[in-house]
């Protein structure tokens, strides 16, 4: 495959191939490449660092901002997808489960529509990691609460793991938890009378939010990464 054209399945069209490939941003191999026309292997292209996705189902990671609606579409407000460039918002991507519009963080887009399924599915207990800054002082109670299940209104949550970090008028807290019903982890905090000020999603089963993602950002999954959410929805001899 031509270089501009293994460039361009990061998302980019043709000429902003082109343009990274002049600029120095287009590696192959662990090297800057200028050959536009050369013959490449996608899966040894990077663009700005990140791998390419070869031709196929995509994989990629979301650093959702606050306001942004987890949806293919939305009259009233900006979707997921609108962060994306045009010509991948055409490749039918969806949303992996859903993430509150006010919830910041990780959001994985894919075309694999069964390996999207198996992350939301009970069944293979994908985990979810969740930091929480809530209103008051944690506790232990607060913990021993989340372990062992909280009833809400509609349903009893699953036993989930709550991790304080700091503890005052205002909490810090890593939790944990294979659910995702709609607002889960806010009623969660709500029950125990520690009512969210903020939440952000950090880790979806062995997919952790790339620290070097500003919010509204992607990039694709690596190869990698991509193998090991096949491994954990025990898909990887398909």
């Amino acid at each position: 495959m031509r270089l501009d054209k293994a460039a361009a399945l990061a998302g980019l069209t043709r000429g902003e191939a082109r343009k990274a490939i002049a600029a120095g941003r287009v590696w192959v191999d662990g090297a800057p490449a200028r050959d536009a026309a050369m013959q490449v292997d996608p899966a040894a292209v990077t663009v700005d660092g990140a791998a390419v996705q070869a031709p196929g189902k995509l994989y990629i990671m979301v650093n959702k901002p606050a306001g942004v609606i987890t949806a293919t579409e939305d009259r009233r407000a900006g979707t997921v997808l609108d962060l994306l460039p045009e010509p991948l918002r055409r490749k039918g991507l969806g949303p992996v489960g859903r993430l509150d519009k006010d919830v910041t963080g990780l959001v994985l887009l894919t075309t694999d529509g069964q390996l999207a399924h198996r992350l939301i599915s009970p069944k293979w207990k994908a985990e979810k990691l969740y930091r929480a800054r809530c209103e008051g002082a944690l506790t232990q109670a607060d913990v021993a609460a989340f372990a062992e299940g909280l009833a809400l209104s509609d349903f009893t949550a699953k036993p989930a793991r709550l991790r304080i970090i700091e503890t005052g008028e205002v909490s810090l807290a890593d939790v944990v938890l294979t659910e995702g019903k709609f607002h889960q982890v806010k009623r969660m905090f709500a029950a125990v009378g520690h009512p969210l000020i903020s939440l952000e999603r950090l880790r979806i089963g062995c997919i952790e939010l790339d620290p070097a993602l500003e919010r509204g950002a992607w990039r694709m999954l690596t190869q990698d990464e991509t193998a090991g959410l096949k491994r954990l929805c025990g898909m990887e001899e398909e």
